[in-house]
């Protein structure tokens, strides 16, 4: 989130991964890194293909640029569509991380003293989130543009930080995936799990997107965005105005965008703007600058 003045969301429309990403992030701190954790939150839910998972292209990028100021990344992850190891071998994040020497995580093989007890008033017995990540010098997280047929509505940067959490004890054996999808309140719940960390930034990478279905496919749009920001409620309000501007589901196209349940939790728990008027759409490039226009509309 912004610490002084309007939560600024950073656009800029492009096909071009590579040089979308560059000038990204040059609004972001990244230049000072050197010798730093940091680690990377993506979003391998499952082995399904880019807008389901993030594009290997932006991964590439995003650990160039962590190389290139002298950071160490480390990509930290849980699937929820399969094994994780086998996931990020399908998706080629194994050989990558052999390619250009980032570690990888596998959440699943963590042991009791590697995680650590988040708490949240809608989960019964909290939940555990990895060490490494509060232990981290930074975090930074890429998400995907879509909506979510099983909970949440919607699955943006808040929802990808689901993918951090343990899906069982790894001593006591509950369930905590169990309880979250069987919740009447998953949209509050997946907003108490962002209190646990602060990303530096997040890239939303909407050059494609799922406007229906999700997390895995659903019917495919092509707004050819790349979306980033500090403040992930502000992120995820632009993300679910785009998903409007494109027709979506009855649940996510339903009263203002800051009622929503995930995004209305997540500023009502101080991690983002509470309102439009808390935030600035900042289009990076000429093409940018109709779709903002719309996208503010839609506030």
């Amino acid at each position: 989130m912004e610490k002084a003045g309007k939560s600024k969301v950073y656009i800029i429309k492009t096909g071009d991964r590579e040089s979308g990403i560059r000038e990204l992030l040059k609004n972001f701190n990244i230049g000072n890194i050197t010798g730093k954790k940091v680690v990377l939150k993506a979003n391998y839910n499952s082995a399904h293909e880019f807008p389901a998972s993030t594009h290997p292209d932006t991964l590439s990028v995003l650990i160039d640029a962590i190389n290139e100021n002298g950071g160490k990344a480390v990509l930290a992850e849980r699937s929820g569509m399969g094994k994780t190891r086998d996931v990020l071998e399908q998706m080629g994040v194994m050989e990558l991380s052999k390619e250009k020497g980032f570690d990888v995580v596998i959440l699943d093989d963590l042991k009791s003293n590697e995680w650590v007890k988040g708490a949240g008033s809608n989960w019964k017995r909290g939940f555990l989130y990895p060490r490494i990540v509060r232990e981290a010098d930074m975090v930074i997280q890429t998400c995907c543009l879509k909506t979510h047929r099983f909970g949440g509505v919607f699955s943006m940067s808040l929802k990808n930080s689901v993918g951090l959490l343990a899906k069982k004890d790894p001593d006591g054996g509950h369930d905590y995936m169990t309880e979250l999808h069987y919740s009447r309140k998953r949209g509050e719940m997946i907003a108490e799990i962002n209190t646990v960390y602060n990303p530096e930034f997040v890239i939303m990478d909407a050059i494609e997107g799922f406007s229906t279905e999700g997390p895995e496919g659903g019917t495919l749009i092509e707004p050819g965005l790349l979306i980033a920001s500090s403040d992930r409620v502000a992120l995820d309000a632009v993300g679910v105005a785009v998903l409007r501007l494109y027709g979506t589901t009855d649940a996510v196209s339903v009263g203002q965008i800051f009622n929503l349940e995930q995004i209305f939790t997540a500023a009502k728990l101080g991690l983002g703007a509470s309102s439009f008027d808390e935030m600035e759409v900042v289009p990076l490039n000429n093409e940018a600058q109709e779709i903002c226009s719309y996208i503010e509309e839609m506030f």
